[in-house]
């Protein structure tokens, strides 16, 4: 079976700047790392390898120093990686970075399944998943998975999230899935992983190896872009304190939120 994660390299703080020009994150000086919810598409894929053989190849879209999450991917298990590094690829939106990931899915050959985080954190779309669908075509798509049941004859068994539950799904191979952090527990890549990660070889590909149109990459080709941001109103908090015993106090409480539940 040949699985192919994708992962971000992301802001590994809460708080980032946003470059006023642009409207893009400022990531310079930043520590970055894994996407956290891409670990969870990297174990089940790991897990998958296990169980059926074949392999695991690790495909990421971004700058020179994304190799450092590149290795740390090889680190915990995958078989092979890919980095799409170009400076055309830079200020592409989701539908750039699913057309360029899905070329690059193209290019590796022979992919049974494709597995993604829920979303990255930076951005919180969760549309990159179902985007490299859309662009492969005629390949199914679920979201919100949260347990692969199984394979058979080419056809894979997954429960989706819903509220309440979940749907039990059935997908023709091959297939896209963003998975949720509910799928597994992530294991803890050991020492012999690192030493062969920092060996490993990594491809990289610029936009003429995948043959992507220029024209529909960066800021220019983007369907979609950021025209302004502002950060949230701070919220004027009022604190109130009941003086007595905890019953005497309790009866205050009720009595104000009553209050306030009828205005």
């Amino acid at each position: 079976m040949k699985i192919v994660v994708c992962i971000k390299q992301v802001p590994g703080v809460s708080s980032v700047k946003i470059d006023p020009e642009t409207k893009r994150l400022i990531r310079d000086g930043v520590i970055s790392v894994i996407n956290p919810f891409d670990y969870y598409a990297l174990e089940e894929a790991l897990r998958l390898r296990e169980l059926h053989g074949g392999s695991v190849t690790v495909l990421s879209m971004g700058p020179q120093k994304a190799e450092q999450s590149i290795r740390e991917a090889l680190a915990f298990g995958a078989d092979n990686a890919v980095l799409l590094c170009d400076k055309h690829f830079a200020g592409s939106d989701t539908w750039g970075t699913s057309y360029v990931l899905a070329l690059a899915v193209r290019k590796i050959g022979d992919v049974d399944l494709v597995l993604c985080g829920k979303q990255a954190i930076d951005g919180d779309t969760a549309q990159v998943g179902p985007g490299i669908a859309a662009h492969m075509k005629d390949w199914p798509h679920a979201a919100g998975v949260s347990a692969i049941n199984g394979i058979e004859d080419h056809m894979l068994s997954v429960n989706r999230m819903i509220d309440g539950g979940y749907d039990e799904c059935l997908l023709t191979l091959p297939a896209v899935l963003s998975v949720i952090k509910e799928i597994n527990e992530p294991r803890v890549a050991r020492l012999k992983g690192w030493l062969k990660a920092e060996h490993s070889l990594i491809d990289i590909w610029d936009a003429d190896q995948i043959g992507a149109d220029v024209n529909l990459l960066g800021l220019n080709g983007s369907p979609t872009r950021v025209v302004k941001t502002t950060p949230p109103k701070s919220r004027d908090r009022k604190t109130t304190f009941f003086d007595g015993s905890e019953a005497e106090s309790a009866g205050k409480l009720l009595y104000e939120l009553r209050i306030i539940s009828a205005i």
